[in-house]
């Protein structure tokens, strides 16, 4: 580790806060079998994590690469962060090399929710936008063992939202339809959410065929913004 990576290191642990930490632990769940069962926390918010990631923006590869070893979750959630701004302003080879280094990074790295949702869809999804040829590696992931990359499948597909393409949340979704885990559930109702946002007839037209076989939790994060009275037509509805 270059003297650079240590002094982020020594920023971080210099601004850690014992009783934030103990909240963390528990609220990302790090107990004996759950899903975040051994992650260490330090206690920084995440607005003190963004800006020493800023400053370090430009950190050498090899250095990121180290953090992300960390067994600190908020030292791999600054080297994540890096690697967002990096993957911003980087060429094509750039960002080409930060997406198959991020992919490697999943699940030992990557390995809670708030680490995939800084992340995927400003990497994976931004770059499946440029090259839709490689859109085929979310489905590989939705169909994986590991929650993480199963996550990061759907999230991903935050970034083709944007742009007003649903056909590959659609797709994710359907694939997860079926997840027996929590977080997925919040994390497709989640994205089901967003293209309501943009396209409430292309949500409708997915939702109905399939909400009587949805998780509860995927379904009604998905319908939260309807009107009480639709909500509940979708709730009160057959149900498989």
């Amino acid at each position: 580790m270059s003297a650079r990576a240590a002094n982020v290191q020594r920023e971080v642990r210099a601004a850690a806060d014992p009783k934030r930490a103990a909240t963390a632990r528990w609220f990302f769940k790090t107990g004996k079998g759950e899903y975040g069962h051994g992650d260490r926390f330090l206690g920084l918010t995440v607005p003190v994590q963004r800006r020493i990631a800023r400053r370090y923006r430009d950190l050498a590869w090899a250095d990121v690469h180290a953090l992300l070893r960390s067994p600190y979750h908020e030292e791999r959630l600054v080297a994540l962060i890096i690697l967002t701004e990096q993957f911003a302003r980087g060429d094509a080879a750039v960002r080409t090399k930060i997406v198959h280094r991020y992919l490697k990074a999943i699940p030992r790295c990557v390995n809670n929710w708030d680490l995939v949702d800084v992340t995927a869809y400003k990497i994976l999804g931004a770059h499946c936008c440029t090259h839709p040829a490689e859109r085929a590696v979310l489905a590989t992931l939705a169909r994986s063992r590991s929650i993480w990359e199963r996550r990061v499948a759907i999230v991903a597909t935050l970034a083709f939202i944007a742009r007003g393409e649903f056909t590959d949340t659609f797709r994710i979704a359907d694939i997860l339809l079926t997840d027996t885990h929590d977080l997925i559930h919040k994390a497709v109702g989640w994205m089901l959410r967003e293209v309501g946002k943009r396209d409430r007839r292309a949500l409708e037209a997915f939702l109905r065929p399939r909400h009587a076989q949805m998780p509860r939790t995927m379904l009604r994060y998905a319908i939260e913004r309807l009107t009480e009275a639709e909500r509940q037509a979708y709730l009160q509805g057959p149900r498989s």
